[in-house]
């Protein structure tokens, strides 16, 4: 009877153990279910990353962000510590949901292999269509361009690139980091380094913030812009270090409303607004400022450069509180840009108006100021107030400044004196503004 009793008794008990085990796995599973359903960080590491910096961790990043998009306010995180390898990936909307956070702690390092490029691509790291998204942290993007800039080798072709892996790259430089069609873009705290052609790249963007960033590749590294901007408005950069191998900052056609302040540049060509109007086509920028900023061992300071037959106009541009070293042009307005080959002359350009310069001091190399302006449309409206360069060393070049069909005024005395700057307006201006294509 004893035995029977047990027996039943030990039944009974590993019975109620298994539905024990079997309700608290219930429980766990249905605890992470709920805990997935409602979590807003989604570390790359819980998605297979492997962050040794050999293994491909495309996938892993590609699922965070599928994640992470269909949560309003979340963080995608790459956690300090680890080196991800990544392909070219596009974190995409238009169907994710607001204030995405992309934290970067770590590294990201692009593949240097062919195999990974394909017939080419315009941009490694992409973020497209999407509303508020924040890429900040003390992380760093690693282009590892510089299997892309070997231009010097004896057996390089124009249109391909050689690797040291006897393996060969497209003829298409990518860009390292590139935002489009978004609104509410905010970029602060990373280094993007050594990238294959421009750093950072603003397409068609409106309402962004950069600050904190840090840009790095060398003075000699083939058009490697640091920030590039394009049919975008609404735009504040500031705080920021720029160092490269083309503009610090390149302001292209369709911008307006851009703000830089506090922005160290050099080496690379200064900032710039153009090149403008290439292969005849319509250009349009307005409302740029550019303040407190220094600017050092570049090729030019603060740029405007238009193509010949372009048109359109660029207007209303304040350059204030400017500080120049070692600039071998620290002001310059070009409207005979031609980068390569031979270009004709043509009567047709974009109209440069109402640029203004206040407080630009320090030294330059080669030249003061030159202004070469359109034969056919002059600029005007050019103002120039408490200008100070002088020579950064024993030169026989010139140090007279130059001026083509170029109009304005002096606000005040400047040195070198800048006697070629024609006062008021050309005598053809009513002729002038019939040829201008509004903007």
């Amino acid at each position: 009877m004893n035995m029977k009793l047990n027996s039943i008794a030990l039944i009974i008990g590993i019975a109620f153990s298994v539905w024990s085990s079997s309700c608290t796995a219930a429980r766990v599973s249905h605890w992470r279910k709920l805990k997935a359903a409602y979590a807003t960080t989604f570390n790359v590491l819980d998605y297979g990353a492997k962050g040794d910096g050999h293994a491909d961790d495309t996938k892993a990043f590609q699922n965070a962000w599928v994640a992470a998009c269909k949560v309003e306010g979340s963080t995608m995180v790459v956690p300090s510590g680890s080196v991800f390898l990544v392909k070219p990936i596009s974190f995409s909307g238009p169907n994710c949901e607001p204030n995405i956070v992309f934290q970067l702690d770590g590294k990201i390092i692009a593949p240097t292999g062919s195999a990974a490029w394909g017939s080419g691509t315009l941009q490694w790291l992409e973020f497209s269509k999407l509303n508020k998204i924040t890429i900040r942290g003390k992380g760093v993007i690693d282009g590892q361009g510089s299997v892309w800039w070997n231009n010097d080798s004896p057996t390089y072709n124009p249109t391909e690139v050689m690797l040291e892996s006897n393996g060969r790259l497209p003829s298409t430089k990518p860009t390292a980091l590139r935002f489009y069609g978004s609104d509410g873009v905010t970029v602060t705290g990373i280094t993007i380094q050594n990238s294959q052609q421009t750093h950072l790249k603003f397409d068609s963007c409106t309402n962004v913030q950069v600050s904190g960033i840090s840009v790095s590749s060398p003075g000699d590294s083939p058009n490697t812009d640091g920030i590039h901007l394009q049919n975008s408005q609404n735009v504040v950069i500031y705080s920021s270090t720029l160092a490269c191998g083309d503009d610090c900052i390149s302001i292209q056609t369709g911008c307006s409303d851009i703000y830089v302040h506090n922005v160290n540049c050099g080496p690379g060509h200064g900032i710039s607004i153009g090149s403008l109007g290439r292969e005849n086509t319509k250009a349009c920028v307005r409302n740029v400022t550019v303040r407190d900023v220094t600017i050092q061992n570049t090729l030019t300071g603060v740029r405007i450069k238009t193509w010949q037959g372009g048109s359109g106009s660029v207007q209303n541009i304040m350059f204030s509180n400017v500080q120049v070293s070692g600039v071998q042009i620290p002001i310059l307005i070009d409207q005979y840009y031609c980068d390569g080959g031979k270009c004709r002359n043509e009567s047709s350009a974009v109209a440069v108006s109402a640029i203004h310069y206040v407080n630009i001091k320090g030294t330059y190399t080669k030249q003061p100021i030159y202004f070469a302006c359109s034969d056919n449309l002059p600029c005007t409206g050019i103002t120039l107030d408490t200008i100070r360069l002088e020579s950064a060393q024993e030169t026989k070049n010139s140090n007279v400044p130059f001026c083509w069909e170029a109009y304005g005024e002096l606000k005040t005395k400047t040195v070198p004196p800048v006697e070629c700057l024609q006062r008021g307006n050309p005598s053809k201006a009513g002729g002038i503004n019939s040829k201008i294509d509004s903007c």
